[in-house]
């Protein structure tokens, strides 16, 4: 039998190389079908110190630091005369 991975995901611990910044678990997951990046971080609530681990899901193959997708171009343009440059 194959190994079903749908809805269902893997953190593994990541090397941050002296950056706190970096997460401190990276992996992958499965929704629907659809597969993300995980990223999580160990942390301290500032109230009483209990930890916690905060979590960041991005689509596979977009990343924060990718340049934004183009937008749909208006399919009227009957009305041009009215844009003022």
């Amino acid at each position: 039998m194959e190994y079903d991975n749908k809805n269902k995901g893997v953190l593994f611990t990541n090397d941050q190389g002296g950056n706190p910044k970096r997460p401190s678990l990276r992996g992958s997951l499965d929704v629907n079908g659809v597969d993300y990046n995980i990223s999580g971080w160990h942390r301290e609530s500032k109230k009483d110190g209990k930890p916690f681990l905060s979590l960041s899901v991005e689509p596979k193959g977009e990343s924060k630091f990718a340049p934004p997708k183009a937008v749909p171009v208006a399919q009227d343009l009957d009305n041009l005369d009215d844009f003022k440059f």
